[in-house]
């Protein structure tokens, strides 16, 4: 009886390993900071800029803000700590929201109720799986 449940365990390990599913793309945010951060994303989607927030990242953690593969060269990041304090030295406006949001139209955001952000521009080269290391920024 023994025998047959260590042959179990070892064929449901085997399964487990050639059956294994590689990890699908994407773009991660990483904290690098001492405090917890917010954070928007925006990305090209069906011609458009989208933007979608937000993310709450502890320190020294990571999440995925994009999980599917990445298809556009460029990926726009806000990132804030819970102070307020911008992390990142972006230049490319786009509409937030102080609660949970997606947005498609990025034009007259204050107008429509949105905040403008200035969003910084990664140019992830290409690939289809990027990570962003955010850090404080000194004073």
């Amino acid at each position: 009886m023994l025998n047959y449940n260590i042959f179990k365990a070892v064929l449901m390990a085997l399964a487990l390993t050639v059956c294994a599913v590689p990890a699908k793309a994407q773009f991660a945010v990483c904290n690098q900071s001492f405090d917890v951060i917010n954070v928007a994303i925006g990305h090209e989607v069906r011609g458009q800029i989208r933007t979608r927030g937000w993310w709450k990242i502890g320190p020294n953690q990571c999440s995925n803000a994009i999980r599917d593969a990445l298809t556009t060269p460029r990926v726009y990041v806000f990132a804030q700590d819970v102070f307020g304090k911008e992390l990142l030295n972006g230049s490319f406006p786009l509409c937030v929201r102080p609660n949970r949001f997606s947005e498609d139209i990025q034009t007259d955001c204050l107008v429509r109720g949105f905040l403008e952000a200035d969003f910084l521009e990664v140019d992830t080269q290409g690939t289809e799986r990027w990570t962003l290391f955010v850090s404080a920024q000194p004073e």
